[in-house]
């Protein structure tokens, strides 16, 4: 886990150096996300270019949305040699917590063009009762 905190005081930490490298880390281990709101589900589309769709995992439990999966290394060929790789490998999580109007056990996804798409229908949500006068009977 990345600690987002900021150290407080004068001097700095000891571990300054290693919290912000975990923070770029797990920035760069993220997959770009948008989420929107229309008007009968919500949407979230995650890139996932060159992840097979076996290897990624949606879960709903108590409101909150996980999308967890991998992107997997590809075989080296033996003997070539290497200039660099900009390429990012590894595992992945994204937790959301969806609005109260959700429903999260009616969520969909498809895999399309190496992005994720998850539908999320909105549920009706009880209108309050409305004001009423009651009437006080004598005895």
């Amino acid at each position: 886990m990345v600690e987002k905190t900021e150290h407080g005081g004068f001097w700095p930490s000891l571990y300054d150096p290693f919290r912000s490298f975990g923070a770029r880390l797990s920035d760069w281990l993220t997959p770009a996300t948008e989420a929107s709101s229309g008007k009968e589900a919500y949407d979230i589309a995650m890139e996932l270019p060159g992840v097979s769709l076996e290897d990624v995992e949606l879960t709903v439990d108590n409101g909150v949305l996980t999308i967890r999966g991998e992107k997997k290394t590809q075989s080296e060929k033996t003997g070539d040699t290497w200039y660099f790789s900009e390429r990012q490998y590894g595992a992945f999580r994204r937790s959301f917590r969806l609005p109260e109007d959700a429903d999260g056990q009616g969520a969909s996804a498809r895999m399309e063009d190496g992005v994720l798409h998850i539908a999320v229908p909105k549920k009706a949500l009880e209108q309050p009762e409305t004001a009423r006068r009651i009437e006080i009977s004598k005895g």
